[in-house]
């Protein structure tokens, strides 16, 4: 029956078993496969649904209304309910009907759609979702399983990354603080000439943050309407160089890998995490790179975003005048001790969720004030995101050894069955993967009762405070923690931001 079925939808069936079971429903509903869907395919779902907290309300939703009965062994094969065929049905009207030999995870989610008074349907109404959006967008992108095997790319795939993906499944950092600097971006990219922009900036101000920014801010659909359905991609020309040379055909790979650079110019804005990357090395296969890239910026055939320090930027520039006939150069400063403040309680989130840790604001306030009064060498936010970094691993590690041997155990046996589910699924082992999640669930509820015993809240190390990025600060400094707290400032980060500036740069001696 499922022969048609790639990969991941196989999973999204299997997981909905799952669902089904863990809700003691006698058949797999569709609110069952939706939250397969959602599970398995997090691209897609957020492609639609454009956050995690709207999946996350979802798997609320159905659990409020769905009648829990007594949990079902994973091992008993549930049969679909008479929606849930319907939508299988429809799903390979779909993939018929838009010529695609493998039935996907998107065609399951048109399916769904398309059994307009099922209660996943409903959902996804609630939600915005039209079948008539989801199939304009399929239509523009290939069947996922023939996209993987008919690609051969001029370029290897550690060459390159395509952040407008990045940016749909939500993995790229926000950028806060830095809505003037997206908008020069934005608005230099939109000129009729020298539409290429390079951020200058000493290392750490957040210059690729601020590209990323930019990349966010189109694939949100949120950009001005000329850079709408321009994708972004980040390239190395380093590794692209290296991979040419060790290539046994350097003339044909060259060939190939330079002209699928210019096709994707059509509408690809390029990323180069350095300017001088764009300049010729000594290697002759660099060399060929350089020239192919000047002519196709001279002649507006490709745009990029390019990142330099002021350094580099300068000698780029003396190096090879074409680049200031191409390039703007917009300059980046470090962010102010309040916009650093605002920085980190956007992006603390993701480090919470890493080191399964809060953070107290007066921490976050501690970290911006500490690092601009001790570390001179680096700039905000850089050296006040690495320190908030610092204090959770910390912390974390703290609370790790601290952990009861029985839970420790407890949990490295979860991790093992649930690596072993996972490994069950995707080699299509699905009676095997069964009884894997029939483990888990029941490690799940030894866990639980452990955490009772010890009144311990598992997965969760405790709160960071100002103290942790004292003590942080002071391991970076080698020095007691009692001269960090000795020397604590009497300022606000907001109040010393506001403070004019005093220090002038040292100037350089003349040899």
């Amino acid at each position: 029956m499922f022969e048609r079925y790639t990969e991941k939808a196989r999973r999204v069936i299997f997981f909905a078993r799952y669902e089904a079971s863990q809700f003691g429903s006698p058949y797999i509903e569709t609110e069952h496969m939706l939250l397969g869907l959602l599970r398995e395919d997090k691209a897609l779902t957020q492609r639609f649904l454009r956050s995690q907290e709207a999946i996350e309300e979802i798997r609320r939703q159905i659990e409020s209304v769905s009648l829990k009965g007594e949990k079902t062994s994973t091992s008993v094969d549930l049969p679909l309910s008479n929606e849930g065929k319907r939508v299988l049905a429809y799903a390979a009207e779909e993939a018929e009907r838009l010529s695609h030999k493998h039935l996907g995870t998107e065609h399951l989610l048109l399916g769904l759609l398309r059994e307009e008074k099922c209660f996943a349907a409903q959902i996804l109404h609630e939600r915005g979702v039209r079948i008539s959006f989801v199939r304009e967008m399929l239509e523009q992108a290939p069947d996922e399983e023939d996209a993987a095997r008919t690609k051969k790319s001029g370029l290897p795939s550690d060459c390159s990354v395509f952040l407008t993906k990045l940016a749909k499944e939500e993995r790229l950092l926000p950028c806060i603080a830095r809505e003037k600097e997206i908008e020069q971006v934005m608005q230099i990219l939109g000129r009729s000439a020298k539409n290429n922009v390079v951020l200058v900036g000493e290392s750490g101000v957040g210059k690729r943050t601020i590209a990323e920014g930019v990349v966010q801010r189109v694939a949100d659909n949120a950009g001005p309407i000329f850079l709408h359905n321009k994708l972004f991609a980040a390239v190395d020309l380093a590794t692209l160089s290296a991979a040419a040379q060790q290539s046994t055909h350097d003339k044909e790979f060259l060939d190939a890998a330079g002209a699928e650079l210019i096709t994707w110019g059509d509408n690809t804005i390029f990323v180069f995490d350095e300017l001088h990357t764009l300049l010729a090395g000594p290697e002759e296969s660099a060399q060929k790179i350089t020239l192919l890239l000047k002519s196709a910026l001279l002649d507006g055939k490709v745009q990029c975003i390019a990142l330099a320090t002021p350094e580099d930027h300068h000698a780029a520039i003396q190096k090879a005048r074409w680049l200031d006939e191409c390039f703007c150069a917009l300059a980046i400063e470090p962010t102010k001790q309040d916009e650093t403040v605002k920085i980190l309680q956007g992006i603390k989130g993701r480090f919470e969720k890493f080191h399964s840790v809060e953070y107290t604001d007066d921490a976050l306030t501690a970290a911006v004030v500490y690092s601009s009064q001790y570390v001179k060498n680096r700039p905000l936010p850089d050296k006040a995101i690495d320190l908030i970094d610092d204090a959770g691993s910390y912390l974390k590690m703290k609370y790790g050894s601290a952990m009861p041997q029985e839970i420790v155990e407890a949990t490295e046996r979860l991790r093992l069955i649930v690596r072993r589910m996972e490994n069950a699924i995707a080699n299509h082992e699905f009676e095997k993967a069964r009884l894997f999640s029939d483990e888990e669930r029941k490690q799940r509820e030894t866990l639980q009762e452990l955490q009772k015993k010890f009144k311990i809240e598992i997965g969760h190390a405790g709160a960071v405070t100002a103290e942790h990025v004292q003590e942080a600060l002071a391991r970076w400094l080698g020095v007691p923690v009692g001269l960090i707290q000795q020397g604590t400032p009497a300022k606000t980060a907001n109040q010393s931001s506001q403070q004019p500036k005093t220090g002038k740069k040292p100037k350089k001696k003349k040899p």
